[in-house]
């Protein structure tokens, strides 16, 4: 059936005109008695975040997401825009989205006075009826309400009194749509008083003109608890009338998060040439999530800016990355991950992770590798024996599981791999150590030889995190020996010429 054209089709077709909350209130009613999934995409707020948001759109609230960085925050508001009708009519060439029916502007009702019935008609899709803006310091009323355009009236001839002076800003633009505003604090205050006649009475009022302009809009904020204190605030009239705040969060466990990953990360890469296969097992995928865990709970870290999700989705497109590299350099196929691959790792932790004055006392690189290390404790310990230091510390006084390998390191053998090794190389050095490989094949979790080789340096990496042995790091090369235990003496006194002191002999 083809689209009204004009406002005499569009009477004509029976159409009925609805406001934006009693569309989105009505769409979202069917998809959840069809049992459409909500939200494709999101994953971890089944529960939690998902259902808040729509009881708000159910009651026709304006709402507030409030969450640390990297939380889908804005995704989540942008999504929105799938419970909107496919189109809805507009005036043709108006600025503020008129409806045929009952015209919001001066403009429109104009036309639909002059044109009557033969008022043209355009449709207009869901996806332009969502408009955002990123809150900073420098916006002003002009940019979101709209001011005088002294251009408009000279052009025109008209004077400072005609309503069509006014040039428009994005939120009135945005009529019979969605309106966001991104980390809402940042807004200065004086500008966040220009949101509550909106909010409350939906009109619009522009500098000292008497015309009220009703405007039919959902407003949806977002803000990060962070920019309370540090930033900037919500003035205590605007949260009044902002009818639902939402709380975002983290996924709450390993698996989620690394879904959440999955699902972001770069790894459907486009090769001129045939490449190696690149294989990263969801061991390791969880080892990553592991560090972001460590990261949020870290007394290193700044809590308060939280550890976005965004860490962890860079960090497995770089792991990504050096295993291209390495099938490119040593043309191995199919190319596995290694536990040594994770100091390449380091940038996409770095520059996403907040220190506290301790954390940058010791330096983000420092600090950085600690995570990884918390990580790597972690997964050893989910996956291996318990480390017993009552056992003993190695060689013949220890009797736990580790016994053989770390007496082996204690007369003198060392293990020394690198992310730019073949395999054959990296898998000799791993061979040497006694009992290695034949432990982690007894507690690895895949069946290649690949796998086999990442449990067995993981065994090694989590003698080093339980101090049975040491790691010495050199650019991308690691290597294991044996942990040398120093014995603070105390300086022996001599009786010297006046009385006992250390110095005198």
């Amino acid at each position: 059936m083809a689209r009204p054209k004009t406002l005499g089709e569009l009477k004509a077709s029976g159409y009925a005109p609805r406001t934006v909350r009693q569309e989105l209130r009505a769409n979202l009613r069917a998809a959840l008695r069809d049992g459409r999934r909500l939200f494709p995409g999101i994953v971890g707020y089944e529960r939690t975040v998902i259902p808040g948001i729509v009881n708000a759109l159910l009651a026709g609230h304006d709402l507030i997401l409030l969450g640390l960085r990297g939380q889908a925050k804005t995704r989540m508001l942008r999504a929105l825009t799938d419970f909107l009708d496919p189109e809805i009519p507009v005036l043709a060439g108006m600025e503020l989205n008129d409806d045929p029916l009952a015209p919001a502007s001066v403009p429109g009702r104009k036309l639909v006075a002059e044109a009557g019935d033969d008022a043209p008609v355009e449709w207009l899709e869901r996806e332009a009826r969502y408009n955002e803006k990123l809150a900073t310091p420098d916006v002003s009323i002009a940019d979101l309400l709209g001011d005088v355009d002294p251009i408009k009236a000279a052009t025109r001839r008209l004077t400072y009194a005609d309503p069509e002076v006014i040039h428009f800003g994005i939120v009135p633009r945005t009529n019979r749509g969605i309106f966001a505003i991104n980390e809402l604090p940042d807004l200065a205050p004086r500008i966040q008083v220009g949101l509550l006649n909106i909010l409350e009475e939906r009109d619009l009022q522009i500098r000292g003109f008497p015309v009220r302009i009703p405007l039919d809009l959902l407003l949806v904020f977002s803000a990060n608890p962070e920019d309370y204190t540090n930033r900037g605030t919500i003035i205590t009239p605007l949260k009044d009338r902002i009818s639902s705040q939402i709380l975002t969060h983290y996924p709450d466990d390993v698996a989620t998060a690394a879904r959440i990953t999955l699902q972001e990360a770069w790894l459907e890469r486009d090769s001129e040439e045939p490449a190696a296969r690149i294989v990263i097992p969801e061991e390791v995928r969880l080892l990553i999530e592991e560090i972001a865990m460590a990261a949020r709970t870290s007394e290193l870290v700044d809590q308060s800016s939280g550890v976005s999700a965004r860490m962890p989705i860079s960090a497995l497109e770089l792991l990504y990355s050096n295993l291209e590299r390495r099938a490119l350099l040593t043309g191995d196929d199919p190319v596995y991950p290694r536990l040594c691959d994770l100091q390449m790792l380091l940038p996409a932790i770095t520059g996403k992770v907040e220190m506290v004055y301790e954390g940058e006392q010791q330096g983000a690189e420092v600090v950085a590798k600690k995570l990884i290390g918390e990580a790597v404790k972690q997964r050893f310990a989910d996956r291996f024996p318990q480390v017993d230091r009552a056992l003993g510390s190695g060689g013949e006084d220890d009797v736990g599981p580790y016994s053989e390998l770390v007496a082996w390191f204690k007369a003198g053998g060392t293990v020394t791999i690198s992310d730019q090794q073949p395999f054959a190389d990296y898998l000799a050095e791993l061979e040497q150590v006694p009992g290695l490989l034949d432990l982690a094949r007894a507690h690895s979790e895949g069946s290649a030889p690949q796998q086999l080789a990442f449990a067995a340096e993981l065994i090694l990496d989590g003698l080093v995190q339980q101090l049975k042995l040491a790691r010495e790091d050199l650019d991308s090369q690691v290597s294991y020996k044996q942990l040398v235990k120093f014995q603070l003496l105390k300086p022996q006194r001599r009786r010297g010429r006046f009385g006992d002191d250390p110095e005198v002999n």
